[in-house]
């Protein structure tokens, strides 16, 4: 089940959710548009020849800081990492990410596959931003370019991912081998 506006507010009130900055007038009927913020990753592809990902050979890459009142242009078929304004997570919900229509229809794609964060994963989410059109599309830090949703659980989780999470100290760099997890069985009480 999604929580509705209502519940959402009532869990940030109650520090059950944190969406830090938290402002009303971003929270919509059953989710939370969130903001661009000013960083972003491109790969280098005049330094890299190819991207072998099971021999852990990624692309070179630059970081690009962009002023608020700046813009970043996405080409068409180029993919970047950006980071939310937002720093936002929970112990008590799912959290899952989405785009938002009106740029959807532009062709711009705000996560290729990542869209769930777990119970207990505390961040300024990566966004997977990609152009599908065949016209540049301008990015602005603080434009609204995603949306967040709240499930509730069936029951609390038996991991947390502040203890699981390959990313759960730093979500930002983005070629993180994975943790090793103990083979424990899980056993129904």
């Amino acid at each position: 089940m999604f929580l509705s506006d209502v519940d959402i507010h009532e869990a940030v009130k109650k520090g059950e959710i944190v969406l830090d900055p938290f402002d009303d007038n971003r929270l919509q009927p059953a989710s939370y548009d969130i903001l661009l913020g000013n960083k972003f990753i491109e790969n280098d592809a005049s330094s890299t020849h190819f991207v072998d990902p099971a021999r852990k050979v990624y692309a070179k890459t630059v970081e690009k800081m962009v002023r608020d009142d700046d813009a970043f242009v996405l080409h068409p078929g180029v993919s970047v990492l950006g980071l939310s304004k937002e720093y936002f997570g929970t112990d008590h919900y799912l959290i899952q990410v989405g785009g938002k229509s009106s740029l959807a229809r532009i062709g711009l794609m705000i996560h290729n596959t990542a869209g769930i964060i777990n119970p207990g994963h505390f961040l300024n989410i990566t966004f997977e931003i990609s152009n599908q059109s065949n016209i540049p599309i301008i990015l602005r830090p603080g434009m609204e370019i995603a949306q967040i949703t709240f499930s509730r659980l069936s029951s609390p989780p038996r991991q947390n991912y502040k203890k699981t999470g390959r990313f759960a100290k730093d979500n930002w760099k983005h070629f993180v081998a994975a943790k090793k997890h103990s083979k424990k069985k899980l056993v129904k009480k």
